[in-house]
């Protein structure tokens, strides 16, 4: 009897396990490979899709956007952002692939800022400057999660007063949505209970190609930009807002990216390739696109669109050509590219520019639309 009885129950657990066998993704991606548990928190894979089959790959631990699925000119799907297939290589990477960026997207001179005559010091993680909210930024913590619907996933987390130096307890909520024009759509809101500066984006890395470890320098970018920040030798602004004609940096109609990448310009030197904050003619208004860039090899096409005021173009400059990321491919330099939609770099150091102090009784609200379409070739 004993026996018999053991026998049912191992035959119930393998219905059971058979019922719960994993959802196959498109991205070749398993959910299991991500659940984990980091600082006591869990973390997970969540999956988005439209009804025109889009899909997009989204892991709690910073936020990061894992992969996402979109067709090729000739219908195929095609994963267009670089990344890792497990929670552990994520852990053991100091990169921001995919990466939500916070509590300041970009530099902070010195990791140095005054807001009402009180002074902040915070990490300095980049040539004696503060990047991307220092080494423990919102891209290393795990965010509570919530997905009302397959489409949409919304992501809170609480960065207390002092966190990394920062002031205010900052509540903030981004909602990632996978929309039916296969687009991604992030809004980005915030509050505070102390004045405080915020500026948020997402760091993820593109290759339109469908080719594994190809380069991005045959894509073509457009920016609709007639000037940027002028930076110095550590990639710091000088407040100077330059016209971009007659420079590289004017890539106002599509432009190969390769053609420039290299120039004896001073500004491309300074950033061994394109890694500078692109003043938007937009203004502010999102139906306008900022960006544009074309793969001529699968013809996908990625457009950006923001409320903000800038974008920082970022060509993988450092990409070492030694990390190895989803499934085994080894991403090679310049193996992708980053438009980052932001205010610009060092704001709260720079009166000139747009502020980006948030204080209490305010909300913070940014947008970014990634919008993926097709051009024949």
């Amino acid at each position: 009897m004993k026996r018999t009885w053991i026998v049912l129950v191992m035959a119930i657990n393998l219905l059971w396990s058979c019922g719960e066998k994993e959802e196959q993704l498109i991205s070749g991606l398993e959910k299991a490979a991500f659940v984990s548990e980091v600082n006591g928190k869990p973390t997970a894979l969540y999956v988005l899709k439209n009804e025109k089959g889009m899909e997009v790959c989204v892991t709690n631990y910073g936020g990061r956007i894992v992969s996402v699925m979109v067709p090729d000119e000739s219908g195929k799907m095609t994963d267009v952002v670089l990344g890792y297939d497990n929670i552990a290589d994520y852990l053991a990477s100091d990169g921001n692939f995919g990466a939500l960026i916070g509590r300041y997207g970009n530099r902070i001179a010195q990791g140095l800022f005054v807001l009402d005559s009180v002074e902040y010091r915070l990490p300095q993680n980049n040539n004696g400057n503060c990047l991307h909210g220092g080494p423990e930024g919102f891209h290393t913590q795990v965010w509570e999660a919530v997905q009302p619907d397959k489409k949409t996933l919304e992501l809170t987390y609480l960065s207390k007063d002092g966190e990394a130096g920062f002031p205010g307890n900052l509540k903030v909520k981004v909602t990632y949505t996978a929309t039916e024009d296969n687009a991604l759509d992030i809004r980005y809101e915030a509050t505070t209970d102390q004045a405080t500066v915020v500026n948020l984006t997402n760091h993820s890395y593109f290759n339109l190609s469908g080719i594994e470890g190809d380069q991005i320098t045959d894509h073509l970018i457009r920016i609709d930009a007639d000037r940027y920040t002028v930076v110095d030798s550590l990639l710091i602004p000088t407040s100077e807002l330059a016209p971009v004609e007659d420079t590289p940096l004017d890539l106002r109609r599509l432009a190969v990216i390769g053609a420039g990448i290299d120039q004896p310009f001073e500004q491309i030197v300074l950033g061994r390739g394109y890694d500078h904050n692109w003043v938007l003619n937009a203004n502010g208004d999102i139906t306008k696109p900022a960006a544009k860039v074309v793969s001529p090899v699968s013809g996908i096409v990625l457009e950006v669109y923001t409320n903000e005021p800038g974008v920082q173009f970022y060509s993988g400059n450092a990409m070492s050509g030694s990390d190895k990321g989803k499934f085994g491919i080894l991403y090679p330099h310049r193996g992708a590219l980053c438009l980052e939609t932001q205010h610009f770099p060092d704001s709260p150091n720079q009166p000139g520019f747009p502020s980006t102090t948030l204080r209490p009784g305010e909300n913070y609200l940014s947008r970014c639309i990634y919008r993926f379409s097709t051009e024949h070739k």
